[in-house]
């Protein structure tokens, strides 16, 4: 089973393909807003570096959100395109989960965060299990400084990854117990989509493309503009 995936939540654009073997290639590329001009040439790069042919991917998987709203169009679009074609199923990951997992070997609590733009913070809480992790809160959205009263409010050491934590690295700095992961683990990765994707095929957790539903938590700007510009 060759899976192929896509992520193109945040800044950052990148996909990889693996199964069995773990990850055969991944390729990441972090120029904003270029999602849509970068995604089919790196899905083409990472599938010669596999050595592999399109028609034999299995599984078509996908970052669902929540993240920027243009980059989640791009790639779910580009996804379910791909799956319909060659006719296989899907898999849709959430983005907060797949910033969670490459940390998972930590014995501190995790808290992924997102940078959602307007000042806000798309996060979670996760504990380190074997295997990976579990999630210990709701998908939320809320100001930095709510998730650090969130976080003030829990008592165990907590290690912090994403863009949204680099971001506004001056309201959890200096908080008690709280570290801050390496810049390197700032967005989600292909590579963990895939492998996370590959457990989830293994119980076989498909989805048809049609199915796929992004996680947005909150409007798109452009329709919470409109909507100011109706009220006034």
């Amino acid at each position: 089973m060759l899976i192929l995936g896509i992520e193109s939540a945040t800044a950052q654009v990148g996909c990889a393909i693996g199964g069995h073997e773990g990850v055969l290639a991944s390729a990441h590329s972090s120029r904003a807003k270029r999602h849509a001009e970068i995604l089919t040439p790196q899905i083409d790069f990472v599938r010669r570096q596999a050595r592999i042919e399109l028609s034999e991917i299995s599984v078509v998987a996908i970052d669902i959100g929540p993240g920027l709203f243009t980059g989640l169009r791009v790639g779910i679009a580009s996804g379910m395109a791909i799956a319909h074609a060659l006719g296989v199923p899907m898999i849709g990951v959430v983005s907060l989960d797949l910033l969670a997992f490459p940390v998972r070997f930590t014995n501190r609590l995790i808290v992924a965060a997102i940078d959602a733009r307007r000042g806000e913070l798309f996060h979670a809480f996760y504990r380190s299990v074997p295997g990976g992790v579990q999630r210990m809160t709701d998908y939320a959205v809320s100001s930095p400084d709510d998730l650090a009263s969130d976080i003030l409010a829990n008592s165990a050491e907590c290690l912090m990854v994403g863009d949204g934590a680099l971001r506004y690295h001056e309201v959890f700095e200096g908080l008690r117990k709280v570290e801050i992961a390496d810049p390197g683990l700032a967005y989600p990765s292909a590579a963990a989509l895939v492998q996370l994707a590959h457990a989830q095929a293994l119980r076989e957790e498909f989805v048809k493309p049609w199915e796929i539903k992004p996680l947005y938590l909150r409007k798109p700007d452009v329709e919470i503009n409109w909507t100011t510009r109706e009220s006034a």
